[in-house]
C-alpha cells in the first residue's frame, strides 16, 4: 500500500451544510468540526473519510446563501454548477465493496459507474460522481502518481 502523503487542502462553497453532511455521510464521510452559520456570517464544515488508504478531507464553506457573495464567486450566477471543470479525486481501497455499498443509495448522483480504466500501461478501476452541488467526484483505487 502506497498511502498518499498531501498537504493540499480543498474547500468546497456551498449554501447547504445539512445537505453536504447528509449526501457525504452516504460516502462515508462524517463530520470533525464545524462552525454554525449565522444571518450575518458563513460557516465552515470539515469532513473526514477515513480509508486503509489514507483519510480523505474536504472543507466546506458557507452553508447559506452568504456563500453567494463570496468575493470571486459572486462574479457567477447562483445557478452556475459550483464544481464546473473541476473533478475531486478521492483513493479508496476495496472499490467494488464501496462502490456496491453507496450506488442504491446515490444512484441518480452516479455520472459514470464502477469500470476499469487504463493509461498507457496503467489500469484501475474507479467511478464517477456528481454531488447536490455539481461537484464533480471521482472514487479510484490507489494508484502510484509518484508521491
Amino acid at each position: 500500500m502506497n498511502l498518499i502523503r498531501n498537504n493540499l487542502v480543498i474547500e468546497l462553497h456551498v449554501p447547504s451544510f445539512s445537505v453536504a453532511k447528509e449526501f457525504y455521510t452516504i460516502l462515508g464521510f462524517t463530520p470533525i468540526m464545524e462552525n454554525p452559520v449565522s444571518p450575518t456570517e458563513p460557516g465552515y464544515l470539515v469532513l473526514k473519510r477515513h480509508d486503509e488508504e489514507g483519510d480523505a478531507i474536504l472543507n466546506f464553506y458557507g452553508g447559506n446563501d452568504l456563500v453567494y457573495n463570496q468575493s470571486y464567486f459572486k462574479k457567477f450566477p447562483n445557478g452556475t454548477k459550483r464544481g464546473y471543470a473541476t473533478e475531486v479525486t478521492i483513493p479508496i481501497a476495496h472499490i467494488d465493496d464501496f462502490y456496491n455499498e453507496v450506488q442504491p443509495k446515490i444512484k441518480d448522483n452516479i455520472m459514470q459507474p464502477v469500470q476499469d480504466k487504463k493509461d498507457g500501461d496503467t489500469i484501475w478501476r474507479d467511478f464517477r460522481v456528481e454531488d447536490p452541488f455539481g461537484f464533480y467526484l471521482r472514487f479510484t483505487e490507489l494508484i502510484d502518481w509518484g508521491q
